[in-house]
Protein backbone atom coordinates (compact mmCIF):
# COMPACT_ATOMS: atom_id res chain seq x y z
CA UNK A 1 0.00 0.00 0.00
CA UNK A 2 1.74 3.16 -1.63
CA UNK A 3 1.58 5.84 1.91
CA UNK A 4 4.95 8.11 0.16
CA UNK A 5 4.05 10.89 -3.24
CA UNK A 6 7.63 12.34 -3.71
CA UNK A 7 6.50 15.07 -5.61
CA UNK A 8 7.95 18.62 -6.79
CA UNK A 9 5.80 21.55 -8.43
CA UNK A 10 8.48 23.15 -11.04
CA UNK A 11 7.69 26.66 -11.31
CA UNK A 12 9.00 29.96 -12.40
CA UNK A 13 8.08 33.97 -11.78
CA UNK A 14 7.28 34.56 -15.49
CA UNK A 15 5.99 32.11 -18.80
CA UNK A 16 9.20 31.64 -20.58
CA UNK A 17 11.96 31.65 -17.20
CA UNK A 18 12.85 28.02 -18.37
CA UNK A 19 10.25 25.24 -16.34
CA UNK A 20 10.40 23.14 -19.16
CA UNK A 21 13.73 22.72 -19.99
CA UNK A 22 14.30 21.81 -16.17
CA UNK A 23 11.09 19.79 -15.57
CA UNK A 24 12.37 18.05 -19.04
CA UNK A 25 15.94 18.04 -17.65
CA UNK A 26 14.94 16.24 -14.15
CA UNK A 27 12.61 13.76 -15.68
CA UNK A 28 15.17 12.56 -18.30
CA UNK A 29 17.82 12.82 -15.59
CA UNK A 30 16.00 10.35 -12.85
CA UNK A 31 14.86 8.23 -15.89
CA UNK A 32 18.67 7.57 -16.76
CA UNK A 33 19.02 6.51 -13.33
CA UNK A 34 16.48 3.87 -13.27
CA UNK A 35 13.82 5.75 -11.65
CA UNK A 36 10.42 5.68 -12.47
CA UNK A 37 8.83 9.28 -13.02
CA UNK A 38 5.30 10.15 -12.95
CA UNK A 39 5.11 13.23 -15.36
CA UNK A 40 1.82 15.85 -14.79
CA UNK A 41 1.23 19.22 -16.93
CA UNK A 42 -0.75 22.18 -14.76
CA UNK A 43 -2.75 24.53 -17.03
CA UNK A 44 -4.40 23.29 -20.64
CA UNK A 45 -1.41 22.85 -22.28
CA UNK A 46 -1.00 19.44 -25.03
CA UNK A 47 2.66 20.48 -26.43
CA UNK A 48 5.06 20.61 -23.25
CA UNK A 49 2.61 17.43 -21.87
CA UNK A 50 3.70 15.55 -25.07
CA UNK A 51 7.74 16.64 -24.33
CA UNK A 52 7.34 15.28 -20.89
CA UNK A 53 5.26 11.82 -21.86
CA UNK A 54 8.55 11.52 -24.53
CA UNK A 55 11.35 11.81 -21.22
CA UNK A 56 9.12 9.54 -18.70
CA UNK A 57 7.84 6.58 -21.08
CA UNK A 58 5.08 7.63 -19.57
CA UNK A 59 1.48 9.15 -20.27
CA UNK A 60 1.73 13.19 -18.99
CA UNK A 61 -1.61 14.01 -17.35
CA UNK A 62 -3.10 17.09 -16.77
CA UNK A 63 -3.84 19.14 -13.47
CA UNK A 64 -5.66 22.29 -13.89
CA UNK A 65 -8.20 23.14 -10.98
CA UNK A 66 -10.43 24.69 -13.32
CA UNK A 67 -10.84 22.36 -16.19
CA UNK A 68 -11.11 19.18 -13.60
CA UNK A 69 -11.38 21.00 -9.82
CA UNK A 70 -9.59 20.11 -7.17
CA UNK A 71 -11.48 16.83 -5.80
CA UNK A 72 -10.70 14.79 -8.75
CA UNK A 73 -7.01 16.51 -9.64
CA UNK A 74 -6.03 15.26 -6.44
CA UNK A 75 -7.77 12.00 -7.29
CA UNK A 76 -5.91 11.71 -10.73
CA UNK A 77 -2.88 12.94 -9.27
CA UNK A 78 -2.63 9.67 -7.02
CA UNK A 79 -3.95 7.38 -9.07
CA UNK A 80 -1.73 8.42 -12.30
CA UNK A 81 1.27 8.07 -9.60
CA UNK A 82 0.99 4.24 -9.27
CA UNK A 83 4.08 2.44 -8.96
CA UNK A 84 6.40 5.77 -9.93
CA UNK A 85 9.10 6.68 -7.66
CA UNK A 86 8.28 10.53 -7.66
CA UNK A 87 6.57 12.96 -9.60
CA UNK A 88 7.46 15.79 -11.67
CA UNK A 89 4.49 18.78 -12.12
CA UNK A 90 5.38 21.52 -14.33
CA UNK A 91 3.25 25.24 -13.55
CA UNK A 92 2.59 27.24 -16.18
CA UNK A 93 2.97 31.16 -16.39
CA UNK A 94 3.89 32.82 -12.98
CA UNK A 95 3.96 31.02 -10.13
CA UNK A 96 0.92 33.04 -8.74
CA UNK A 97 -0.47 33.84 -12.02
CA UNK A 98 -4.34 32.66 -12.22
CA UNK A 99 -7.24 34.00 -13.63
CA UNK A 100 -7.90 37.01 -10.87
CA UNK A 101 -6.22 39.10 -8.59
CA UNK A 102 -6.48 36.04 -5.96
CA UNK A 103 -4.41 33.50 -8.32
CA UNK A 104 -7.43 31.57 -8.67
CA UNK A 105 -6.24 28.41 -10.17
CA UNK A 106 -2.88 29.36 -10.62
CA UNK A 107 0.06 27.04 -10.12
CA UNK A 108 0.66 28.27 -6.35
CA UNK A 109 -3.16 26.85 -5.79
CA UNK A 110 -2.09 23.94 -7.24
CA UNK A 111 1.00 23.28 -5.09
CA UNK A 112 -1.13 23.81 -2.19
CA UNK A 113 -3.75 21.32 -3.28
CA UNK A 114 -0.92 19.01 -3.43
CA UNK A 115 0.71 20.14 -0.49
CA UNK A 116 4.23 19.96 -2.71
CA UNK A 117 7.40 21.32 -2.40
CA UNK A 118 7.75 24.01 -4.75
CA UNK A 119 11.15 24.37 -7.13
CA UNK A 120 11.69 27.43 -8.34
CA UNK A 121 13.02 28.54 -11.78
CA UNK A 122 14.27 31.69 -12.46
CA UNK A 123 15.70 33.73 -15.32
CA UNK A 124 18.50 35.54 -14.21
CA UNK A 125 19.25 37.45 -17.75
CA UNK A 126 20.40 40.85 -16.50
CA UNK A 127 19.37 40.74 -12.86
CA UNK A 128 21.81 39.67 -9.76
CA UNK A 129 20.77 40.63 -6.20
CA UNK A 130 17.21 41.44 -6.90
CA UNK A 131 16.63 37.74 -7.72
CA UNK A 132 16.93 37.62 -3.86
CA UNK A 133 14.42 40.19 -3.42
CA UNK A 134 11.96 38.18 -6.10
CA UNK A 135 12.93 35.10 -4.33
CA UNK A 136 11.92 36.47 -1.15
CA UNK A 137 8.58 37.62 -2.36
CA UNK A 138 7.56 34.29 -4.22
CA UNK A 139 8.14 33.06 -0.41
CA UNK A 140 6.27 34.88 1.82
CA UNK A 141 3.58 36.22 -0.40
CA UNK A 142 1.28 33.11 0.82
CA UNK A 143 3.33 31.06 3.67
CA UNK A 144 1.36 27.87 2.69
CA UNK A 145 2.97 27.77 -0.37
CA UNK A 146 6.68 26.40 0.29
CA UNK A 147 9.08 26.97 -1.69
CA UNK A 148 12.11 24.41 -1.03
CA UNK A 149 14.99 25.55 -3.75
CA UNK A 150 15.69 27.58 -6.62
CA UNK A 151 17.56 26.36 -9.74
CA UNK A 152 19.38 29.74 -11.49
CA UNK A 153 18.70 29.57 -15.58
CA UNK A 154 20.22 31.76 -18.12
CA UNK A 155 23.71 32.62 -15.91
CA UNK A 156 25.90 34.78 -17.66
CA UNK A 157 29.08 33.09 -16.43
CA UNK A 158 30.67 32.19 -12.94
CA UNK A 159 30.99 35.76 -11.11
CA UNK A 160 26.90 36.06 -12.43
CA UNK A 161 26.38 32.94 -10.51
CA UNK A 162 28.13 33.61 -7.35
CA UNK A 163 26.74 36.89 -6.65
CA UNK A 164 23.23 35.56 -7.45
CA UNK A 165 23.60 31.96 -5.41
CA UNK A 166 24.96 33.60 -2.09
CA UNK A 167 22.34 36.56 -2.37
CA UNK A 168 19.43 34.30 -2.33
CA UNK A 169 20.89 31.72 0.15
CA UNK A 170 21.75 34.84 2.36
CA UNK A 171 18.67 36.13 2.42
CA UNK A 172 15.79 34.29 1.20
CA UNK A 173 16.74 31.33 3.52
CA UNK A 174 16.62 28.61 0.38
CA UNK A 175 19.42 26.37 -0.69
CA UNK A 176 20.08 26.67 -5.09
CA UNK A 177 20.09 23.29 -6.39
CA UNK A 178 21.73 24.71 -9.74
CA UNK A 179 22.52 26.51 -12.47
CA UNK A 180 21.84 26.34 -16.02
CA UNK A 181 24.25 28.85 -18.26
CA UNK A 182 22.61 30.82 -21.77
CA UNK A 183 22.68 27.74 -23.50
CA UNK A 184 24.39 27.97 -27.16
CA UNK A 185 22.22 25.52 -28.88
CA UNK A 186 18.21 25.58 -29.16
CA UNK A 187 17.29 21.99 -28.45
CA UNK A 188 13.77 22.23 -28.64
CA UNK A 189 12.91 24.54 -31.25
CA UNK A 190 9.88 26.85 -31.25
CA UNK A 191 7.11 28.25 -33.44
CA UNK A 192 3.66 30.32 -32.88
CA UNK A 193 2.18 28.00 -30.49
CA UNK A 194 5.48 27.35 -28.18
CA UNK A 195 7.52 24.26 -28.13
CA UNK A 196 7.97 22.23 -31.61
CA UNK A 197 5.56 19.29 -30.80
CA UNK A 198 7.64 16.23 -30.05
CA UNK A 199 5.62 14.13 -32.91
CA UNK A 200 7.02 16.94 -35.15
CA UNK A 201 10.65 17.43 -33.57
CA UNK A 202 13.13 15.64 -36.20
CA UNK A 203 15.41 14.11 -33.28
CA UNK A 204 13.36 13.88 -30.66
CA UNK A 205 15.57 11.17 -28.55
CA UNK A 206 18.49 13.83 -28.76
CA UNK A 207 16.87 16.80 -27.95
CA UNK A 208 15.61 14.44 -24.63
CA UNK A 209 19.48 12.97 -24.04
CA UNK A 210 20.46 16.49 -24.14
CA UNK A 211 17.99 17.42 -21.71
CA UNK A 212 19.08 14.72 -19.08
CA UNK A 213 23.00 15.89 -19.72
CA UNK A 214 21.98 19.81 -19.39
CA UNK A 215 19.89 17.99 -15.84
CA UNK A 216 23.38 16.03 -14.86
CA UNK A 217 25.98 19.20 -15.52
CA UNK A 218 24.49 21.72 -14.23
CA UNK A 219 21.61 20.50 -11.36
CA UNK A 220 22.12 18.94 -7.97
CA UNK A 221 20.05 16.14 -8.60
CA UNK A 222 20.68 14.65 -5.09
CA UNK A 223 19.65 17.48 -3.82
CA UNK A 224 16.52 18.20 -5.33
CA UNK A 225 15.27 14.30 -4.72
CA UNK A 226 15.57 14.82 -0.77
CA UNK A 227 13.30 17.80 -1.49
CA UNK A 228 10.99 16.21 -3.58
CA UNK A 229 11.10 13.03 -0.51
CA UNK A 230 9.80 15.93 1.82
CA UNK A 231 6.48 16.08 0.35
CA UNK A 232 3.81 15.08 2.83
CA UNK A 233 0.72 13.11 2.85
CA UNK A 234 -1.93 14.57 0.43
CA UNK A 235 -5.65 15.26 1.35
CA UNK A 236 -8.82 15.14 -0.28
CA UNK A 237 -9.98 13.09 -3.22
CA UNK A 238 -10.87 10.18 -1.14
CA UNK A 239 -7.73 10.04 1.05
CA UNK A 240 -7.26 10.05 4.31
CA UNK A 241 -3.66 12.44 5.73
CA UNK A 242 -2.09 9.15 5.66
CA UNK A 243 -3.21 7.96 2.48
CA UNK A 244 -4.42 4.58 4.31
CA UNK A 245 -6.97 3.85 1.34
CA UNK A 246 -5.71 4.12 -1.99
CA UNK A 247 -8.45 4.63 -4.66
CA UNK A 248 -8.64 2.81 -8.33
CA UNK A 249 -9.90 4.04 -11.71
CA UNK A 250 -13.44 1.50 -12.84
CA UNK A 251 -12.14 -1.08 -14.56
CA UNK A 252 -13.10 -0.67 -18.39
CA UNK A 253 -16.50 -2.35 -19.38
CA UNK A 254 -16.12 -4.86 -22.26
CA UNK A 255 -15.77 -2.74 -25.36
CA UNK A 256 -18.83 -2.74 -27.47
CA UNK A 257 -18.52 -0.47 -30.00
CA UNK A 258 -15.28 1.49 -31.97
CA UNK A 259 -14.34 4.84 -31.67
CA UNK A 260 -11.69 5.66 -34.45
CA UNK A 261 -9.19 8.68 -33.32
CA UNK A 262 -7.58 10.12 -36.31
CA UNK A 263 -4.26 10.53 -34.41
CA UNK A 264 -0.90 12.02 -36.25
CA UNK A 265 1.16 14.87 -36.89
CA UNK A 266 -1.46 16.71 -37.64
CA UNK A 267 -3.90 16.31 -35.02
CA UNK A 268 -1.97 14.95 -31.62
CA UNK A 269 -3.92 17.18 -29.30
CA UNK A 270 -5.39 14.31 -26.59
CA UNK A 271 -5.36 14.36 -23.16
CA UNK A 272 -5.09 10.40 -22.19
CA UNK A 273 -7.55 11.04 -19.65
CA UNK A 274 -10.27 11.69 -22.55
CA UNK A 275 -9.18 8.01 -24.04
CA UNK A 276 -9.40 6.49 -20.82
CA UNK A 277 -12.70 7.75 -19.88
CA UNK A 278 -14.44 6.81 -23.64
CA UNK A 279 -12.50 3.02 -22.85
CA UNK A 280 -14.04 2.62 -19.13
CA UNK A 281 -17.62 3.24 -20.95
CA UNK A 282 -17.07 0.27 -23.26
CA UNK A 283 -14.91 2.05 -26.28
CA UNK A 284 -12.30 0.21 -28.21
CA UNK A 285 -9.91 3.09 -29.70
CA UNK A 286 -8.74 2.62 -33.08
CA UNK A 287 -5.66 5.06 -34.09
CA UNK A 288 -6.48 6.69 -38.04
CA UNK A 289 -3.84 8.77 -40.05
CA UNK A 290 -5.55 11.14 -41.62
CA UNK A 291 -1.86 11.35 -43.39
CA UNK A 292 -1.23 8.07 -44.58
CA UNK A 293 -4.87 6.13 -45.03
CA UNK A 294 -6.99 6.07 -47.67
CA UNK A 295 -10.27 5.24 -46.32
CA UNK A 296 -11.91 4.57 -42.54
CA UNK A 297 -11.66 1.34 -40.75
CA UNK A 298 -15.21 -0.18 -39.74
CA UNK A 299 -15.80 2.62 -36.76
CA UNK A 300 -19.09 2.91 -34.96
CA UNK A 301 -17.49 7.15 -33.87
CA UNK A 302 -15.01 9.19 -34.95
CA UNK A 303 -12.50 12.16 -32.58
CA UNK A 304 -10.67 14.72 -34.45
CA UNK A 305 -8.66 16.36 -31.43
CA UNK A 306 -6.36 19.61 -32.47
CA UNK A 307 -3.16 20.18 -33.32
CA UNK A 308 -1.57 22.03 -36.73
CA UNK A 309 -3.33 20.74 -40.05
CA UNK A 310 -1.58 24.27 -40.76
CA UNK A 311 1.84 22.96 -40.91
CA UNK A 312 0.19 19.51 -42.84
CA UNK A 313 -2.06 21.55 -44.79
CA UNK A 314 -0.48 20.16 -47.76
CA UNK A 315 -0.37 16.40 -47.40
CA UNK A 316 -4.39 16.66 -45.98
CA UNK A 317 -5.06 18.50 -49.30
CA UNK A 318 -3.57 15.69 -51.51
CA UNK A 319 -5.00 13.04 -49.57
CA UNK A 320 -8.40 13.55 -51.44
CA UNK A 321 -9.61 9.63 -50.91
CA UNK A 322 -9.96 10.20 -47.31
CA UNK A 323 -10.95 13.53 -47.25
CA UNK A 324 -13.94 11.96 -49.27
CA UNK A 325 -14.24 9.21 -47.34
CA UNK A 326 -14.61 11.14 -44.01
CA UNK A 327 -17.67 12.89 -45.72
CA UNK A 328 -19.37 10.47 -47.12
CA UNK A 329 -19.21 8.95 -43.88
CA UNK A 330 -20.82 11.86 -42.08
CA UNK A 331 -23.61 11.74 -45.08
CA UNK A 332 -24.18 8.32 -43.78
CA UNK A 333 -24.51 9.34 -40.08
CA UNK A 334 -21.24 8.44 -38.64
CA UNK A 335 -21.22 10.75 -35.40
CA UNK A 336 -17.98 12.89 -35.12
CA UNK A 337 -16.47 15.02 -32.24
CA UNK A 338 -14.16 17.41 -33.23
CA UNK A 339 -11.91 19.99 -31.54
CA UNK A 340 -10.13 22.88 -33.03
CA UNK A 341 -7.89 21.56 -35.61
CA UNK A 342 -9.99 19.06 -36.15
CA UNK A 343 -12.98 21.87 -36.67
CA UNK A 344 -10.36 23.06 -39.41
CA UNK A 345 -10.62 19.90 -41.05
CA UNK A 346 -13.79 19.67 -41.53
CA UNK A 347 -14.52 22.91 -42.83
CA UNK A 348 -14.46 23.85 -46.72
CA UNK A 349 -11.08 25.21 -46.71
CA UNK A 350 -8.03 26.23 -44.69
CA UNK A 351 -5.91 29.32 -46.23
CA UNK A 352 -2.07 29.28 -45.02
CA UNK A 353 0.52 32.29 -46.51
CA UNK A 354 -2.14 33.43 -49.15
CA UNK A 355 -2.96 29.75 -50.49
CA UNK A 356 -6.14 28.13 -49.70
CA UNK A 357 -6.13 24.33 -49.72
CA UNK A 358 -9.15 22.53 -49.76
CA UNK A 359 -10.54 20.54 -46.52
CA UNK A 360 -12.88 17.87 -46.63
CA UNK A 361 -15.76 20.18 -46.84
CA UNK A 362 -18.79 19.17 -44.52
CA UNK A 363 -18.97 22.89 -43.12
CA UNK A 364 -19.59 25.75 -45.09
CA UNK A 365 -16.70 27.36 -43.73
CA UNK A 366 -13.40 28.65 -44.68
CA UNK A 367 -10.67 28.94 -42.32
CA UNK A 368 -7.37 31.25 -42.54
CA UNK A 369 -4.07 31.02 -40.22
CA UNK A 370 -3.31 34.37 -38.77
CA UNK A 371 -0.24 36.15 -37.53
CA UNK A 372 -1.30 36.47 -34.13
CA UNK A 373 -3.70 34.38 -31.89
CA UNK A 374 -7.15 34.94 -32.33
CA UNK A 375 -8.45 33.24 -29.29
CA UNK A 376 -6.24 32.00 -25.53
CA UNK A 377 -7.95 31.02 -22.47
CA UNK A 378 -10.46 28.85 -20.43
CA UNK A 379 -14.01 28.89 -21.72
CA UNK A 380 -17.51 28.29 -20.62
CA UNK A 381 -20.04 27.21 -22.49
CA UNK A 382 -24.15 26.65 -22.66
CA UNK A 383 -25.48 23.92 -24.69
CA UNK A 384 -28.38 26.01 -25.80
CA UNK A 385 -30.06 23.78 -28.94
CA UNK A 386 -29.93 20.05 -29.65
CA UNK A 387 -26.86 18.25 -30.85
CA UNK A 388 -25.99 14.73 -30.84
CA UNK A 389 -23.77 14.64 -28.14
CA UNK A 390 -24.98 17.02 -24.97
CA UNK A 391 -28.55 17.84 -23.78
CA UNK A 392 -29.44 21.43 -23.63
CA UNK A 393 -29.28 23.42 -20.27
CA UNK A 394 -25.57 21.94 -19.73
CA UNK A 395 -22.53 24.29 -18.76
CA UNK A 396 -19.32 22.89 -19.96
CA UNK A 397 -15.68 24.62 -18.88
CA UNK A 398 -12.55 24.51 -21.40
CA UNK A 399 -10.21 26.18 -23.42
CA UNK A 400 -9.35 27.42 -26.60
CA UNK A 401 -5.98 28.38 -28.17
CA UNK A 402 -5.71 28.79 -31.78
CA UNK A 403 -4.07 31.28 -34.33
CA UNK A 404 -7.68 30.53 -37.15
CA UNK A 405 -10.03 32.36 -38.11
CA UNK A 406 -13.33 32.36 -39.78
CA UNK A 407 -12.93 34.02 -43.40
CA UNK A 408 -15.79 32.91 -45.07
CA UNK A 409 -19.54 31.51 -43.54
CA UNK A 410 -22.33 30.75 -46.09
CA UNK A 411 -25.93 30.30 -44.25
CA UNK A 412 -26.58 26.07 -44.98
CA UNK A 413 -29.67 24.59 -44.61
CA UNK A 414 -29.25 21.75 -41.54
CA UNK A 415 -26.26 23.47 -40.15
CA UNK A 416 -26.83 24.72 -36.62
CA UNK A 417 -24.87 26.05 -33.39
CA UNK A 418 -25.22 24.54 -30.94
CA UNK A 419 -22.99 26.21 -27.82
CA UNK A 420 -23.44 29.72 -26.28
CA UNK A 421 -20.11 31.13 -25.34
CA UNK A 422 -20.21 32.72 -21.80
CA UNK A 423 -16.81 32.61 -21.55
CA UNK A 424 -14.04 33.57 -24.35
CA UNK A 425 -14.58 33.81 -27.90
CA UNK A 426 -15.67 30.65 -29.79
CA UNK A 427 -16.28 30.56 -33.54
CA UNK A 428 -18.60 33.00 -35.14
CA UNK A 429 -20.22 35.99 -32.59
CA UNK A 430 -20.28 34.57 -29.81
CA UNK A 431 -21.52 31.22 -31.10
CA UNK A 432 -19.66 28.18 -31.30
CA UNK A 433 -20.34 24.14 -31.70
CA UNK A 434 -21.74 23.94 -34.98
CA UNK A 435 -23.25 20.91 -36.25
CA UNK A 436 -24.46 19.04 -39.17
CA UNK A 437 -26.38 15.55 -38.91
CA UNK A 438 -24.72 13.64 -35.83
CA UNK A 439 -21.03 16.05 -36.29
CA UNK A 440 -19.95 18.45 -33.57
CA UNK A 441 -17.06 20.59 -33.99
CA UNK A 442 -15.76 23.22 -31.66
CA UNK A 443 -12.90 25.43 -31.14
CA UNK A 444 -13.54 25.03 -27.24
CA UNK A 445 -11.25 22.06 -26.09
CA UNK A 446 -12.42 19.89 -23.26
CA UNK A 447 -11.24 17.32 -20.58
CA UNK A 448 -13.23 14.55 -19.69
CA UNK A 449 -12.94 14.66 -15.93
CA UNK A 450 -14.28 18.36 -15.70
CA UNK A 451 -16.61 17.33 -18.63
CA UNK A 452 -17.46 13.61 -18.23
CA UNK A 453 -20.76 14.53 -20.59
CA UNK A 454 -18.65 14.56 -23.23
CA UNK A 455 -17.13 10.59 -22.95
CA UNK A 456 -20.99 9.50 -22.39
CA UNK A 457 -22.37 11.39 -25.19
CA UNK A 458 -19.69 10.23 -27.57
CA UNK A 459 -19.86 6.35 -27.03
CA UNK A 460 -23.76 6.67 -26.83
CA UNK A 461 -23.97 8.09 -30.28
CA UNK A 462 -21.74 5.43 -30.95
CA UNK A 463 -24.26 2.77 -29.77
CA UNK A 464 -26.94 4.46 -31.15
CA UNK A 465 -25.21 4.61 -34.74
CA UNK A 466 -24.14 1.17 -34.38
CA UNK A 467 -27.84 -0.18 -33.35
CA UNK A 468 -29.22 1.57 -36.43
CA UNK A 469 -26.70 1.18 -39.73
CA UNK A 470 -27.55 -1.42 -41.93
Amino acid sequence: MKTSYPRLVIAGLRGGSGKTTVSLGLTAAWRKQGLKVAVYKKGPDYIDAGWLSAAAGLPCYNLDPFLIGREKLITSFRDHFREADCAVIEGNRGLYDGMDPKGTYSTAELAKSLRSPVLLVIDCTKSTRTLAAMVLGAKKFDRRVRVSGVVLNRIAGVRHERVVRRSIEEYCGVPVFGAIPKLRTDFLSERHMGLTPFQEHPEVEKAIAVSADTAFRYLDLTGIWKSAKTAVGLIGGRMTGRDTKPHFPDSPSLPDVTVGIIRDSAFQFYYPENFEELEKRGARLLEISALAERKLPAIDALYIGGGFPETNVVALARNTAFRRAVKEAVEKGLPVYAECGGLMYLGSSLRVDNKSYPMTGIFPVAFGLEKRPQAHGYTVVEISRRNPFYERGIVLKGHEFHYSAVIDYRYTKGVTFSFRMKRGEGLIRGRDGICYKNVLATYTHLHAYGAPQWADGLVQAARRYREEKP
